[in-house]
């Protein structure tokens, strides 16, 4: 169970060494700093207790041209650790030399194995350090990261990923307003409706199981995956992680947490999931992600169109507007996905409805339906995320459905499963899902019942025809206008109707056009296919309006009020 307390302890003891931050650093460039260096002291304290045994491990080395990376295997062989630092020192033996405090953490930062530096490299860090130096407070910024406890016995890995998500989420400043951390139960829900059901080749004995994360952050879902999935099946080393970010801070976190994990970081990416795909042709089992919300993607828009002409391309559905590029990163993983994977994909409300027929949302919807991918969608409470407050929504999608959920899509209602975040809100996140609630909304995916929370439909319920009605143009006598025969429409009476897929469009026309303008007829060239998923509609409850008189009493009783209130304001209060 999660110490909330211990992560708001340890997350404010390095929110007040920004303070010393203060003046050569404004307040938007604290992470620069401090990012980075909770970093490296997570590493330090992991470090301590092996260096001794490092260093003999160095020794044997310290004759031969061995590239680092075969050093880090032998030091994980033996420590454990994935990665190790030359010089063999923790922060507190770097203070204890305070007169060569600068040329010593210089040296420092530059001697760790090539892991590390690749991701403090990323963080332009050794700048960072010399600007510290040139201010005169990297003494003070070591001595007081040196006093901040992450040393595994009393910081696991799970605490540790907490304090690195809110360090990031309130120093990483150049946040986009779409980019949403997501809560770890959030996560877990993720994997256990992922988990359900239809998983009998991932429970396999020896199976290799392949995770992808395409927007992975820190890392969180990923780290939490592995774990949920190791409680749930078994899994112990047989599990590989793949994650892509284009964020450098969350990248370098990422990888920290990687190696913190025993994984191969390598395996994580920086760079921009859309233009820049480093995993392009792998195939994974499990593909989760909570991409950005309500991003615009017009600087990718080049790429992506160029992406979208060739052969092989992701995104064979469709492009949505330019202004929101979250069904973008749904292609990304059907297209990542092998044929028995589990797809679990965090979407706001815009993917379910935005987009007439004929649009490119309304196209990848259409795609999504068509093929049969879409088990279920789930509505989660709102304020569940740090720093956004709206609603959200879980797809559950695959490529081999069970055959009761064969061309059926299940939507479930779960906005009133929470808890109040406690002991206090986190930002945005006032609400919590417990694993009470957890266990509530995947029982009702499991079931596969209508009820209240869960209403089931077959895909194409979702679908309509967006159908052109015309009607005719007329003369000053109000005769309609032929032109080699043929009625001529008049634009200004052109309206559209949305039929369902599975009502026959002339038996529609005839019963709900016909008998209000019976000389309206459909131009079947304009004929589109349209998808949408109003989800809100479904659940929608009735509530009777209150009794007039009710209304009425409540109004005399307000109206009292306020003749009281100005009589007082005007002095002609009764004694």
């Amino acid at each position: 169970m999660i110490n909330q307390a211990d992560i708001n302890a340890k997350v404010n003891l390095v929110t007040k060494i920004a303070n010393k931050l203060r003046g050569p650093y404004t307040s938007e460039k604290y992470g620069n700093v401090i990012i980075p260096m909770s970093i490296l002291r997570r590493f330090d304290c992991v470090l301590e207790s092996k260096n001794q045994k490092i260093k003999k491990i160095l020794k044997k080395f310290e004759k031969l041209q061995v590239d680092g990376k075969l050093i880090e295997q032998a030091v994980l062989k033996e420590c454990g650790v994935p990665f190790y630092n030359k010089k063999c020192v923790s922060f507190e033996a770097l203070i204890g030399d305070s007169d060569n405090i600068n040329a010593n953490f210089i040296e420092f930062i530059t001697s760790y194995s090539p892991s590390i530096e690749n991701i403090l490299k990323g963080l332009k860090f050794k700048e960072e350090a010399e600007f510290m130096i040139k201010k005169g407070i990297l003494f003070e910024v070591v001595k007081a990261f040196s006093e901040v406890d992450f040393h595994p016995e009393s910081t696991d890995q799970l605490t540790m990923g907490y304090v690195f998500e809110e360090i990031i989420r309130t120093y990483k400043s150049n946040a986009e307003a779409g980019d949403h951390y997501t809560p770890r139960e959030v996560i877990e829900l993720c994997v256990e409706l992922m988990m359900a059901e239809n998983v009998n080749e991932l429970d396999k004995e020896g199976k290799i199981i392949r995770i992808y994360d395409g927007c992975c952050g820190t890392g969180g879902m990923l780290t939490v995956a592995k774990r949920k999935l190791n409680d749930m099946i078994g899994t112990s080393g047989r599990v590989r992680l793949f994650g892509q970010d284009n964020n450098p801070e969350a990248y370098a976190v990422c990888c920290a947490e990687m190696l913190m994990l025993g994984e191969d970081a390598k395996n994580i990416f920086e760079g921009n999931t859309l233009t820049e795909d480093h995993l392009k042709g792998e195939r994974f089992d499990l593909l989760i992600t909570n991409p950005p919300f309500g991003v615009e993607w017009k600087t990718e828009k080049t790429i992506v169109e160029r992406e979208r002409s060739s052969s092989n391309n992701r995104f064979v559905a469709g492009l949505p507007r330019v202004s929101d590029g979250q069904l973008l990163f749904l292609q990304n993983l059907l297209a990542k996905a092998e044929n028995d994977a589990r797809i679990a994909i965090i979407l706001n409300g815009s993917p379910l409805f935005s987009g007439d027929a004929g649009s490119g949302e309304s196209e990848i919807r259409r795609y999504v339906m068509e093929n049969n991918l879409l088990e279920a969608i789930v509505a989660l409470p709102d304020q569940m995320f740090y720093n956004t407050g709206i609603y959200s929504y879980i797809w559950i999608l695959s490529k081999s459905k069970l055959k009761r959920r064969d061309k059926k899509v299940q939507l479930i209602n779960a906005v009133s499963f929470y808890d109040e975040q406690k002991p206090k809100s986190l930002g945005n996140k006032r609400k919590y899902i417990s694993s009470q609630h957890r266990d509530r909304i995947v029982r009702l995916y499991r079931d596969f019942e209508e009820n209240e929370h869960s209403k089931i439909y077959d895909a194409a319920h979702f679908g309509y025809n967006k159908v052109v009605v015309e009607r005719p143009k007329k003369d000053e006598d109000g005769q309609p206008i032929l032109k080699k025969g043929a009625l001529q429409a008049d634009a200004s009476l052109r309206d559209t109707e949305n039929i369902p897929l599975k009502e026959d469009i002339d038996e529609y026309f005839r019963r709900e056009v016909l008998p209000y303008v019976p000389d309206a007829w459909i131009d079947y060239d304009k004929t589109k296919v349209g998808y949408e998923i109003p989800f809100n509609r479904y659940f929608y409850k009735y509530t009777a309006p209150r009794k007039a008189d009710e209304i009425l009493a409540e109004i005399m009783v307000i109206e009292d009020d306020i003749k009281d209130t100005i009589s007082a304001l005007l002095g002609r209060v009764n004694p």
